[in-house]
């Protein structure tokens, strides 16, 4: 390695040295982005993970009886959740969910529109008819849609993290900020104005315009032969199962591409050792008859 390469390596380490020294929580963080999430596990992390179908339910659950009211899903279709990979509901299971909705269903012979009840094929209807109807019932801000919230929020690791992160595979940075947003609601302090909104310690600035929707016991979970929750009623557990749900539709298909990055790095070494082999088989064959020339 050069000298003027070294230099450049030792700068850009020293950079990140003093920005970590000054922002601890990286630029967006010093910036007032909010507390650094906890980093949590989940079963889909790193190369070989998967969706857990009873917590995808469970997430269902929890979305369907509380953010549904203001969120819709507008990318996910009520047939995905019973396909593979996902919550995986029977068919019936789906069409009784979509028959709970009623949709557009054109227009009739007269030219005046009509509904019907949603079936399989139809996309998760938004609760509202348009952003401005949103907008004006939930103070002025439109709910946005979930559809892909889990890939579209995250934050800043800083320094050391960004560099063990590429050796350990994290990339759940969205779900850890998702699960930690809903968990913070916690006491404002004591010069916090609420004419501003609500406190939320994980929230970039702090005010949010969405209100605590969670609270322990809120939501009945299945039950077990002894009539017990099969996991806590808590916000922990609630924050956490809707999370992975949302996780699943950002990336449904997350699953089949875990598999098949594995099937490609298989072939990869065995391709790779058959080009060993094939090229060791080779030279030591022209090795010889160049040595055979030479003693001739």
């Amino acid at each position: 390695m050069t000298m003027k390469k070294t230099l450049i390596i030792a700068g850009a380490v020293a950079a990140s040295l003093v920005a970590s020294a000054t922002f601890p929580f990286g630029s967006a963080q010093a910036a007032g982005a909010g507390v650094t999430p906890p980093k949590q596990e989940w079963s889909f992390a790193g190369p070989f993970g998967t969706y857990d179908r009873a917590q995808l339910q469970r997430g269902f659950l929890v979305f369907k009886t509380v953010c549904a009211s203001c969120h819709g899903l507008e990318k996910v279709a009520f047939r995905n959740l019973a396909e593979p990979g996902g919550p995986e509901y029977s068919e019936a299971q789906v069409e009784a969910f979509a028959a709970e909705f009623i949709v557009d269903g054109g227009f009739d012979e007269f030219g005046d529109p009509r509904t019907r009840p949603a079936t399989p094929a139809d996309f998760w209807p938004s609760p509202f008819a348009n952003p401005q109807q949103a907008a004006s019932a939930n103070g002025g801000k439109a709910p946005p849609d979930l559809s892909v919230m889990a890939k579209a929020r995250t934050y800043e690791r800083g320094f050391p993290w960004w560099i063990t992160d590429v050796f350990t595979q994290y990339n759940e940075n969205g779900v850890d900020y998702v699960a930690a947003f809903l968990k913070g609601y916690v006491d404002p302090p004591e010069d916090f104005d609420p004419a501003l909104g609500n406190y939320n310690l994980y929230y970039p600035g702090h005010v949010v315009a969405m209100p605590n929707v969670l609270f322990d016991g809120g939501i009945e979970y299945p039950r077990d032969d002894q009539d017990r929750p099969v996991v806590p009623e808590t916000v922990e557990q609630y924050a956490k199962d809707v999370t992975a749900f949302l996780m699943w539709t950002a990336e449904p298909h997350l699953e089949s591409r875990k598999a098949m990055g594995l099937q490609v790095m298989v072939f990869l070494l065995v391709f790779a050792g058959l080009l060993y082999f094939t090229k060791k088989r080779i030279w030591a064959r022209v090795g010889g008859e160049t040595e055979g020339h030479a003693a001739g």
